[in-house]
């Protein structure tokens, strides 16, 4: 995990304003809701006709995407251009990486190029970090998901989806996280966004095998019975397991897992009547959650994909020097 005052010096310029956007830690309550009002400007321009604004009209947008990504990287591209900006998405697999180029090469070779923002994805944790330390001083880097580290539009575009649903006061909603944890950037930087927006009660529920460490330690009440940890919720956040980080066996089988936290209407019926179900996507039917949930009254899943459209492009106009809503 990064260091919290590092990453607050690299992320802020002297103005107290974003310069990269890498990790929730480190990062004020209201700057959080400052990148969420930013969103809320721009969800109007979503439902216009000609889906365009000029902000970042002649600025160059780089996604350079080391890990598959279907939901990121379209929201990242949507964003850039409605925000006018040049896209290029770089495909690593015909890239120079792919014939051993470093990484720091493969950034010079595009500062070269007069680019503006990097938005980085890499199964690495602490590799957004490591580029913006090295990048060239008019370069921002925005990160889109870094190991097990962080995904921190995620987190924002989740706080935003949860804030336009239950209103502002976090302070007064009890929220779940239910799934692979262990895994998880997602949880980790929903968890560091709901502790600075002071939300009431956050707890972890998963298997002990997928559950960190002293867990504890970042602010949550921890749960291995899933009916227990839905008890009253406002909020079910479900996770996806993820296999590709598993080096050993953490479950007994994905039918187990499902019988023991899959989130049926069953199971649901324990968090409050009017509980809302998110999930970041992919979502794996009949191993996390039952179609009849995420197609259901209460699921905001779709929303959060919309929402991560105004989201990243407040936080692209909130990097770019000049971009600034």
């Amino acid at each position: 995990m990064a260091d919290h005052s590092l990453s607050q010096d690299l992320q802020l310029d002297s103005q107290g304003r974003l310069r990269h956007f890498l990790t929730i830690e480190g990062l004020s309550r209201d700057l959080l809701v400052r990148i969420m009002d930013t969103a809320e400007s721009f969800t109007s321009v979503t439902e216009q006709t000609v889906k365009k604004v000029p902000l970042l009209r002649g600025k160059s947008v780089v996604n350079l995407f080391f890990e598959n990504s279907t939901r990121t990287l379209a929201t990242f591209e949507l964003a850039a251009k409605r925000l006018s900006a040049d896209v290029l998405n770089l495909n690593i697999r015909t890239s120079s990486t792919a014939k051993g180029e470093t990484l720091l090469d493969t950034i010079r070779n595009l500062e070269a190029m007069q680019v503006d923002l990097f938005v980085v994805r890499h199964a690495e944790s602490g590799a957004a970090h490591f580029i913006a330390r090295h990048c060239a001083p008019h370069v921002s880097v925005i990160n889109g998901g870094d190991g097990r580290h962080a995904h921190p539009t995620q987190a924002m575009l989740d706080m935003f989806t949860i804030r336009r649903v239950k209103g502002p006061d976090f302070g007064k909603l009890k929220v779940a996280i239910v799934g692979d944890i262990l895994h998880s950037r997602v949880a980790r930087s929903q968890i560091a966004a709901l502790n600075t927006l002071g939300a009431g009660e956050i707890r972890v529920v998963a298997p002990k095998t997928l559950l960190p460490v002293q867990v504890e330690s970042l602010g949550v009440a921890p749960y291995t019975d899933l009916d227990a940890g839905l008890d009253g919720v406002d909020v079910v956040v479900m996770l996806r397991l993820q296999r590709e980080r598993m080096n050993s066996a953490f479950l007994p089988s994905e039918s187990e897992y499902f019988r023991c936290f899959g989130l049926t209407e069953q199971r649901l019926a324990r968090a409050k009547p009017d509980a809302m179900v998110m999930h970041p996507g992919p979502i794996n039917r009949g191993v996390e959650i039952d179609s009849a949930v995420a197609d259901g009254p209460r699921s905001v899943i779709l929303q959060q994909v919309n929402h991560g459209i105004a989201v990243r492009m407040a936080v692209l106009s909130m990097c770019t020097p000049g971009g600034h809503a």
